[in-house]
């Protein structure tokens, strides 16, 4: 309580870090919590987009109805169409009964579409309907019915560049990007790394007791902050998990056992961990 109050914080339900990015982001989740408006989550790969969209739905007043996740890059666009909006049984060869959609299904709550610039314009037609209406038509249903949802969509791509190259239907953009916010990738917030490490071991403790006595050495440290981490979180999680395994019976994790790619990367900087140490003019070299 006394770290929010000071505006410091290290934890978001399930999102670490108490870098200046990371306390921008949760003082814009602090401020939507009340709010029922569409949102627009763009990052890269490996964000943690999904734990955004999570915190969203378990801090709003939605949050004792179902939240509902769908990757639109899953399923191509009769499946997609299927599994948003249902189907009636006899609509098409293998529908043997009547299928509830997933926009039913979180009725009243929250649905989560991840990947939405993989949408064909068709799909994006039928989602501009759900968002501006409340209604929708399973597949082969004659009938509309109508859903209370709502929307947080995500995605990697830059939705506004394809708007202008007319990929992506610019009234659906609009209607998505009401509040928008941008996941900061690793790179922008290596300050974070260590508290991120922290929270890995942590939770390798709860399946490896073992996991308790580790501890990253300060050199292992130093070629994690000299790699550009394009995996983002995701890749730091596993590099984590990869050092546990590889420390054996180790209470050190050395950065020997670092992946090739971390160890050749900060080979080509040679920052050896400036940031960390040293005077802010050879930091700065």
């Amino acid at each position: 309580e006394l770290n929010k109050e000071l505006g410091n914080r290290f934890k978001y339900d399930n999102m670490i870090g108490k870098s200046k990015p990371m306390q921008s982001l949760y003082s814009l989740l602090d401020k939507i919590k009340g709010a029922d408006s569409t949102v627009m989550v763009q990052g890269e790969n490996g964000t943690g987009k999904e734990l955004i969209a999570k915190s969203i739905h378990y801090n709003s007043h939605r949050n004792d109805k179902p939240f509902v996740i769908q990757n639109c890059s899953a399923f191509n666009d009769n499946l997609l169409e299927s599994e948003l909006f249902g189907h009636t049984k006899g609509s098409f060869t293998g529908a043997l009964k009547d299928k509830k959609g997933l926009f039913e299904i979180a009725d009243k709550g929250t649905f989560f579409l991840d990947e939405i610039g993989d949408t064909s314009p068709q799909m994006q037609v039928k989602l501009l309907r759900v968002l501006q209406e409340g209604t929708f038509t399973p597949v082969g249903a004659t009938e509309a019915r109508k859903v209370d949802v709502r929307i947080v969509a995500a995605t990697n791509r830059n939705l506004k560049e394809m708007v202008e190259q007319g990929t992506f239907r610019e009234d659906l953009y609009y209607r998505l990007n009401v509040i928008n916010i941008r996941v900061p990738p690793l790179r922008e917030r290596k300050e974070d790394i260590p508290y991120l490490v922290e929270f890995f071991l942590a939770k390798l403790h709860e399946v490896h007791p073992a996991a308790a006595k580790k501890v990253l050495t300060k050199r292992a440290l130093e070629k994690l902050y000299d790699y550009a981490w394009p995996g983002n979180v995701r890749e730091l999680q596993n590099e984590i998990e990869r050092l546990f395994v590889l420390s054996g019976e180790e209470t050190k994790l050395m950065a020997e056992h670092l992946s090739g790619k971390i160890l050749e990367s900060a080979e080509k900087t040679k920052v050896q961990g400036a940031r960390l140490q040293g005077k802010l003019k050879d930091a700065l070299e």
